[in-house]
């Protein structure tokens, strides 16, 4: 199921000229936040940021044939300080234990690495549309970095969109102090609408 999931998000974006722009305004901005060297990207799907830096290394849970190699966020199939950039893009609210995923990218992030990705922001007002209109789940009560039994029955597409909110905006210092690692450099809070 997730495998041929994955073939229409290619499909849909060799078919949608308006769904490659605004995905090449973003992939562009997270590219120019790449630190110079190895790139992994995790969750990498159609597999097209690649077009958009050098170096990368794109990965997914499956095997894909436009993909790289196959890996879980969790537990990463890479030696010790191997890349000098993680790229996520729209990947981190699908991670069931979080705090796995940062262990990983501190132990194969080489000294000075980067996670860069981008995720939802659920404002009061996008609360609305993910919570009614959206199939993931919006959990504010979740904390992203608790530990979470590993579910038998998950799926690949899993996830509770308010992650990032969580993390990196209501309880950032919590995150700080688990990850002191970890300084933020950049966050923007993106708009809901594109106007095309």
């Amino acid at each position: 199921m997730t495998e041929e999931v994955l073939h229409q998000h290619k499909i849909i974006w060799e078919k949608k000229p308006i769904l490659r722009s605004l995905y090449t305004s973003w992939y562009t901005e997270m590219a120019s936040q790449l630190t110079p060297g190895n790139t992994l990207e995790l969750g990498g799907g159609s597999g097209n940021f690649k077009q958009f830096a050098p170096n990368v290394i794109s990965t997914d849970v499956m095997p894909l044939p436009w993909l790289d190699a196959v890996a879980d966020a969790q537990s990463l199939p890479f030696e010790n300080q191997s890349f000098d950039n993680i790229v996520l893009f729209d990947v981190l609210h699908h991670i069931e234990n979080v705090s796995l995923f940062f262990n990983e990218a501190l132990r194969v992030l080489r000294p000075g690495g980067r996670v860069i990705m981008m995720e939802p922001y659920i404002s009061p007002v996008s609360w609305l549309v993910y919570h009614f209109l959206h199939p993931e789940p919006v959990d504010f009560k979740q904390d992203p970095l608790a530990w979470v039994e590993p579910a038998q029955d998950r799926q690949p597409f899993d996830a509770n969109q308010a992650f990032a909110t969580v993390l990196f905006e209501r309880s950032f210092k919590a995150f700080q102090q688990k990850y002191p690692q970890f300084i933020k450099r950049y966050h923007r809070r993106m708009s809901f609408f594109a106007i095309r």
